[in-house]
């Protein structure tokens, strides 16, 4: 089946592939931006993104200029910060180290920060036609369906398994359009719960379908271990001079959502009573003890990531003074509820638009 198996994969897709515009360039800068936004979404929340970056920053030399305020806030709502911090730290380093100009070799892309063997893969074989194959979650679920790979993907011995498959499918073929075509198959036709294999070009030769497994492949021995946690978020507010201000902050530290904005928080380990978190050392450092009317308290609010689960409320104060923060290099003021400049967890975006 190896023999021809590129031949028909290319010949589905030519006949039912989408019509996207990175699929129209071998610019090596908008194939990368692609790549990295759609392993964060689905590639029709994933266009306005892809656009909007390239509206912003049509070149990997102005994307380099860019603050990462401005990367993050176009960035916000696709989850994984860390990527968009990436996403920045290369784009400098290409035009810091490679003239502006994407390396054309698998093995100098790989090196390239926030680059992994899929994304090195892929820019290597669409934009330059190096014959590297494309392995992510879609090519590992076809080919083990495929070819009847039993292995735990998330094993070594699966892992290399899919991997042999792939570089076999790829040598002596137009690795772009194969690659792409691998992809195009994994999102339209063998789909992760209920694929329509009775329409599958495949469907005479897949392991899977004959034996019966195409629920079960592929295998995965790994479950995600999900850690609640719980968010006590404080909206403080006072008016001044006929304006409204809110205070919020930056999360600095080396977790969630680095580098985007928040109200001021108080993490428990538990569900807390509000009497008991203004009473709490912790609420004393971000406020000093000051007067407050407690105006609002919300429904918990839940919020769901890879590997946690928020669990957060949020407590409206009005302050009749402007209240003086412990932390003031890390308080920024927002004046009439125009938070448009600040990068936001869509947590907190999704409470905004609902509540403010």
């Amino acid at each position: 089946m190896i023999e021809n198996f590129s031949l028909r994969l290319t010949n589905w897709y030519n006949y039912n592939k989408r019509a996207l515009p990175w699929r129209e360039t071998n610019d090596s800068y908008a194939i990368w931006l692609s790549e990295v936004i759609l392993q964060q979404t689905r590639v029709d929340q994933g266009m306005a993104y892809y656009q909007r970056f390239l509206s912003l920053w049509p070149t990997v030399v102005s994307l380099a200029s860019a603050s990462e305020q401005e990367v993050l806030l176009q960035w916000q709502g696709l989850g994984y910060y860390s990527r968009a911090r990436n996403l920045l730290h290369t784009a400098r380093l290409v035009v810091e180290q490679h003239q502006g100009h994407f390396p054309d070799s698998y093995e100098e892309l790989i090196k390239l920060k926030g680059i992994g063997p899929y994304t090195a893969a892929a820019i290597a074989s669409i934009a330059f036609n190096k014959p590297h194959a494309v392995v992510d979650g879609n090519v590992q679920r076809v080919l083990s369906r495929l070819f009847g790979v039993t292995e735990p993907i998330d094993s070594p011995q699966g892992k290399k398994a899919v991997e042999s498959i792939a570089l076999q499918a790829i040598q002596g073929v137009d690795p772009a359009t194969h690659n792409q075509a691998m992809m195009e198959f994994g999102a339209l036709q063998c789909v992760p719960k209920s694929p329509d294999c009775h329409h599958c070009v495949f469907k005479n030769q897949c392991f899977a379908f004959s034996k019966g497994k195409v629920a079960d492949l592929p295998l995965k021995t790994k479950k995600t271990k999900v850690v609640t946690r719980f968010f006590n978020y404080f909206i403080a507010i006072w008016h001044q001079q006929s304006h409204t201000f809110t205070a919020i902050q930056q999360r600095l530290e080396s977790d969630i959502w680095k580098g985007l904005f928040e109200f001021p928080l108080i993490e428990t380990s538990q569900e807390v009573e509000f009497e008991e978190l203004i009473q709490s050392d912790d609420f004393n450092q971000i406020f000093d003890k000051q007067t407050f009317t407690l105006v609002r308290r919300s429904e918990v609010h839940k919020h769901q990531l890879t590997h946690r689960r928020i669990m957060a409320r949020f407590y409206h104060l009005h302050f009749e003074q402007p209240p003086v923060f412990l932390d003031e290099k890390n308080v920024f003021l927002i004046v009439d509820n125009d938070f448009s400049i600040y990068p936001l967890p869509r947590l907190i975006d999704r409470y905004l638009q609902q509540n403010v």
